[in-house]
């Protein structure tokens, strides 16, 4: 297990303004409104892991991607360590489905409600089968995105699984 990344330096701005609104109301509707204040909001887009990971002070597996695929064309949303990559065939057996691709963006903002470098794991404008690769569980806590690409939030990964319902799988790139 690795230890709490520090407090990461960031603008002063207010906890109500951190988080995008939408995903700041879904924290209070999970009973999770604790959390706006520990949402933290940087100067600049923090759009992948590594700029996320940076401006946090993290290691870079500390980060949660939410990235939403179409298997047989049906959204489905993975969530994986910053450090990782999706094998798409492994979903692909996990979820029964014939094809899994990339969603586009179009597809990722109409089912979350939510641009692509800023999709958090829960809070979105559908539901969607979600799983969690348990690469995610290597740390005691992990960072996520709060609705915008210049907002992230802390949560254990068990809490985070489990407030975005969902299954633990191992869908994980493995290097051949």
């Amino acid at each position: 297990m690795s230890a709490t990344a520090p407090e990461p330096s960031v603008s002063a701005a207010s906890s109500s303004s951190a988080a995008h609104p939408r995903f700041a109301e879904a924290l209070q509707e999970l009973g999770l409104g604790d959390l706006l204040p520990r949402v933290r909001r940087f100067p600049d887009q923090t759009r992948t892991a590594q700029e996320a990971a940076a401006a946090i002070g993290c290691d870079l597996s500390q980060i949660c991607k939410s990235l939403i695929f179409a298997a047989d064309g049906v959204p489905v949303l993975v969530l994986m360590d910053g450090a990782s990559r999706v094998d798409l065939d492994l979903v692909r057996r996990e979820l029964g489905a014939e094809k899994v691709t990339r969603a586009k963006a179009d597809v990722v903002r109409e089912t979350t409600g939510y641009a692509i470098g800023g999709v958090p794991p829960f809070g979105h404008a559908t539901r969607t089968r979600v799983l969690a690769d348990r690469s995610l569980l290597a740390h005691d806590e992990v960072w996520a995105a709060a609705g915008t690409p210049y907002a992230v939030f802390p949560m254990a990964p068990k809490t985070l699984i489990a407030h975005a319902g969902g299954t633990l799988v191992d869908v994980r790139e493995t290097a051949a």
